[in-house]
Order: structure tokens, then C-alpha cells, then sequence
């Protein structure tokens, strides 16, 4: 039986923005869930709309970033038209769903996020070769609000990660100390060299992908929306990354401006 020319290379055409951050940072361009996004961080959005809010941009980020980078494979997959017709059967390129994959909560805005993706990994990938560990970490602050570090207060890894696609689901990529600090984690202390590493944020700010890619250059972030919302005009009307080093989305709390408000708080109903 002949293979049909279409299935045998799939080809995922890429929406983003244009920006100078370099290939290993991928920002959506996407109307829907820019409009979402919007909702999620308006101040009349509560529970349970929050979380299915997160649900959706979720399910489209990780969808995006599993179609850039998860390795493919050529398969034959017979469907339930094979007992009547010898052609009932797929040919082409799928998902290749052996490859080990992990993905890491970090408590409390990553969790809810974290297990949306770990879902669907087990629906897509071998169930038995999927794990979700978690990781709580939290803003270290001084006196003045000031963020100086990150608190690790305790994690659950359950193994190595040896050629395993680790996925880091954190909606809001603000200062880049806790992803640094987790990936470093999982390099220097987690057993084995990963295959790849992403992070899934809802909202970047060009200070934390200035540090992550320069602590962590492995490291394939993607994000529905970039905030550099108190940049001057002159930096607004330019290119991404043009003008990097001039570029502000934290404000003196190291909060994202325009942001989307503590959705650690928001996901949980906890504002302590």
C-alpha cells in the first residue's frame, strides 16, 4: 500500500513575534489568547473562571511548545476501519511518545498549571515513562520589599532525568531567579543530562529573559505575552530586544507591569 506523501513530514508553522532575545525564546502571536490573557488579569475575573482561564491558555502554550520540539517519528497506526479495508490504517509521522518527559510543580502559582500538563502528557506519552515532581520555592525579600533571592523550602523528585523532556509550567516569568534556581537544581543535582528543557509562562518580562538566557542558555522558553510596560516611548515603539538593556517590566516590588496581578494569590484564594 502507498504512503501518502502529506503525513510523511509534518510541517508546524510557527506564530510569534518578532524580537531579538535570541532562537531559544519563543513568544506567541495570538489574538485568542492575548484576549484571555487580558480577561485572566482583569480585577473582575474570580474563581472558578481564574482557573479555567488557565486552563485554556495552558492547553494552547504546552500544545505550541510540544509542536516545536517534542521529537517525531514515522509510524503505522491501524484505526477501526482496518477489519473492512486493508488501507484503514495511518502512516506518517506522529509524537515519538517513548521519550521519557517530566514535569515539575512549582508550588503555588505553577501547580495548578503543572498538572494540566501533566495530563496531557499522559494521554500523548507512554504513561509509564511520565512523572510530575514538585518544587516549592518562593521570593526571598528584605525589609524594603526587595526581592535578594529565592527560598527553597523543600522538593519531591522522583528520579533521574536522563534524555527526558523537563517542562517548567510557571505563569509569570518576572525577575528569572526561580527558574534559574530549579534548572540549576535539576543540572547540578538531578541525576542524568536532560533531552530538553522548557518553560511555560503566561507573561515574560525582558529582565527575566536577560537572566535565563544567560544562566540558563539550554533553557526553550515560551510565553503568551511579553511585558515591558514601563519602558520609555522611545523603547515601546522598537522591536523587542532592540533596545534589551532599556527595557522595564518590573516595578520597584519586582512585579510585572502591566502584569497580571499575583496569580499565586489569585490560583489559590490565598493572600498570605
Amino acid at each position: 500500500m502507498a504512503k501518502d506523501f502529506q503525513h510523511q513530514r509534518l510541517i508546524f508553522k510557527p506564530s510569534e513575534i518578532d524580537h531579538h532575545y535570541g532562537k531559544n525564546i519563543h513568544i506567541l502571536s495570538s489574538s485568542l489568547m492575548i484576549s484571555l490573557l487580558a480577561k485572566l488579569g482583569s480585577p473582575s475575573t474570580k474563581q472558578p473562571e481564574i482557573n479555567q482561564l488557565i486552563e485554556i491558555l495552558y492547553n494552547h502554550l504546552f500544545d505550541y511548545s510540544i509542536n516545536t520540539l517534542f521529537p517525531k517519528k514515522l509510524a503505522k497506526v491501524d484505526t477501526r476501519m482496518k477489519s473492512s479495508h486493508q488501507e484503514g490504517s495511518y502512516e506518517g509521522e506522529i509524537i515519538d511518545s517513548e521519550v521519557p518527559c517530566v514535569t515539575v510543580d512549582l508550588a503555588r502559582a505553577g501547580t495548578y498549571p503543572s498538572h494540566l500538563c501533566y495530563e496531557k502528557l499522559n494521554i500523548l506519552m507512554n504513561p509509564d515513562k511520565v512523572r510530575q515532581d514538585h518544587f516549592y520555592v518562593a521570593r526571598l525579600v528584605d525589609e524594603k520589599g526587595q526581592v535578594v533571592g529565592v527560598n527553597v523550602s523543600g522538593s519531591k523528585i522522583g528520579g533521574g532525568i536522563e534524555g527526558a523532556i523537563v517542562v517548567f509550567p510557571d505563569p509569570m516569568g518576572a525577575t528569572g531567579g526561580t527558574m534559574v534556581e530549579v534548572v540549576d537544581h535539576y543540572k547540578s543535582k538531578v541525576g542524568g543530562r536532560p533531552l530538553i528543557l522548557i518553560a511555560l509562562h503566561l507573561i515574560v518580562t525582558p529582565e527575566y529573559i536577560k537572566r535565563v538566557t544567560t544562566e540558563c542558555p539550554d533553557l526553550n522558553v515560551f510565553a503568551l505575552r511579553l511585558d515591558r510596560g514601563l519602558s520609555s516611548l522611545k523603547v515601546l515603539d522598537e522591536v523587542p530586544g532592540k533596545l534589551w538593556d532599556q527595557e522595564i517590566g518590573l516595578n520597584n516590588h519586582q512585579y510585572i507591569i502591566p502584569g497580571a496581578g499575583g496569580l499565586g494569590e489569585i490560583l489559590n484564594n490565598s493572600y498570605c
